[in-house]
């Protein structure tokens, strides 16, 4: 049976290999002033809490050692998604620069959707940061696409489907019922103004 990484690795952020359990640590903690340690986003570390969590850190040598020869053969396919994920972002971004402009939607905030942070976590080598990275890239990318189809579905066609859907976007929860052709005629000016919602 093959270990996996993640076996014979501390449970808890504040304990190491050799020193298992020495007390619950904060991890990071929210603070409105800068106090001890490094500050990031606004985030202060304790200085111990970084250095355990440091001593946590798998070297990429033993990362990659025991990998599943699988999970490296995979790697070239799941990286070369990058170029789909940057040519649909520059496309989304642009789109809605210019069609957001002319029909009145507001636009949506591509640096609020995109936030990069995991990989100043300290306990994750150069392999598990980049795949954070990665990772964080691709899923906030679809919400973020999301939200701007959201914006035009409610500006086109505000109407609800027949069967219901599987994850439907949180604006889809006022739209008009299908087949009510009445409401979608009188009020289809008051929904497609109403960005709050």
């Amino acid at each position: 049976m093959s270990r996996s990484i993640a076996d014979g690795m501390p449970k808890r952020v504040d304990e190491t290999p050799d020193q298992p359990g020495i007390g619950h640590l904060p991890v990071a903690k929210k603070r409105p002033h800068r106090v001890a340690g490094r500050r990031r986003n606004g985030i202060d570390a304790e200085p111990r809490v970084r250095r355990l969590s440091r001593a946590q850190r798998v070297s990429i040598w033993r990362y990659l050692s025991d990998a599943p020869v699988a999970y490296l053969l995979a790697a070239p396919v799941i990286y070369g998604m990058i170029l789909p994920l940057v040519i649909l972002d520059a496309s989304v971004t642009v789109y809605q620069h210019v069609c957001f402009r002319i029909y009145g939607i507001p636009r949506v905030s591509r640096r609020a959707y995109l936030v990069f942070d995991r990989h100043r976590l300290p306990y994750l080598n150069a392999i598990e940061k980049l795949h954070c990275l990665y990772c964080g890239y691709a899923s906030q990318l679809f919400a973020y696409a999301r939200e701007i189809n959201a914006r035009t579905e409610q500006f086109f066609c505000p109407i609800k489907h027949a069967s219901g859907r599987l994850d439907a976007h949180e604006r889809s929860e006022n739209f008009f019922a299908y087949g009510d052709a009445r409401a979608y005629h009188r009020n289809l000016e008051t929904i497609r103004k109403d960005w709050n919602g």
